[in-house]
């Protein structure tokens, strides 16, 4: 059986039990067995992690123990996949600046708030995951993020639309969806999900995310199958 873990907790703002649940569902709508954690905990086990296809966080701020944190990273340096959503990924641990690494990018700000009507712009021919998306709107807070510049962006939007100190500089193409690998692991992440209801005001929303996370646990089973090992990843790395 091929198995997800979702972690969730963090500042409840982001709903993180409505869309660990939401998540939960999508994937075993695809044959996965979900497990939801309420407690970094489960992070503390490095073999357990390796029995599992997926990992989602939804886990918004807080601190994460350096066992869990150096855990996850070599769980997906081995192959397993990880994704998130809006702060539930890329806000979290901000102090810990490996798991910034890893997972791609880290917000920094939303300008205006809640509320923000803005465009999300596809990328055509960026990935399988957003293969027949049309451009959508969204209306919630438009993430600006500093990013990692090796990732695949499958998704931006533009800023600015309020005017804020950054307004001074020339307009941008703000990432929202991307990929990137982390050692033999697979990573997705959408900067949509402020709650669990935009899901369901733009469906384009969740169709992205549950191919995203299909894309990142789908390369699991490849690791798997090809009998794969990070080792090489290894050779020269000195994590803290």
């Amino acid at each position: 059986m091929r198995k997800v873990l979702i972690f969730q907790g963090g500042w409840d703002g982001h709903e993180p039990q409505l869309t660990s649940k939401r998540f939960a569902r999508l994937m075993e709508e695809e044959g996965y067995q979900a497990e939801i954690s309420d407690t970094l905990d489960c992070l503390l086990d490095y073999d357990k992690l390796l029995e599992y296809h997926l990992l989602v966080a939804c886990w918004t701020m807080g601190q994460i123990p350096w066992e869990c944190s150096k855990n996850i990273a070599k769980a997906v340096g081995a192959g397993v996949g990880l994704a998130g959503c809006h702060g539930g990924m890329c806000d979290s641990f901000r102090q810990d600046t490996e798991w910034q690494f890893m997972t791609g990018g880290q917000w920094v700000s939303h300008p205006g708030g809640d509320g923000i009507e803005y465009t999300v712009n596809i990328r055509h021919g960026s990935s399988p995951i957003v293969e027949g998306l049309e451009d959508f709107k969204v209306c919630s807070e438009h993430y600006y993020l500093h990013v990692d510049p090796s990732i695949e962006v499958l998704a931006t939007t533009r800023f600015p639309l309020v005017t804020y100190y950054h307004a001074s500089n020339k307009p941008v193409d703000m990432p929202v969806a991307w990929t990137k690998f982390w050692g033999l692991g697979r990573v997705f992440y959408t900067s949509l999900g402020h709650h669990d209801d935009v899901f369901e005001k733009s469906p384009n929303a969740e169709i992205m995310m549950k191919r995203g996370m299909l894309w990142a646990a789908e390369g699991r089973q490849v690791v798997l199958d090809k009998g794969l090992t990070p080792d090489r990843f290894l050779n020269n790395a000195k994590m803290y």
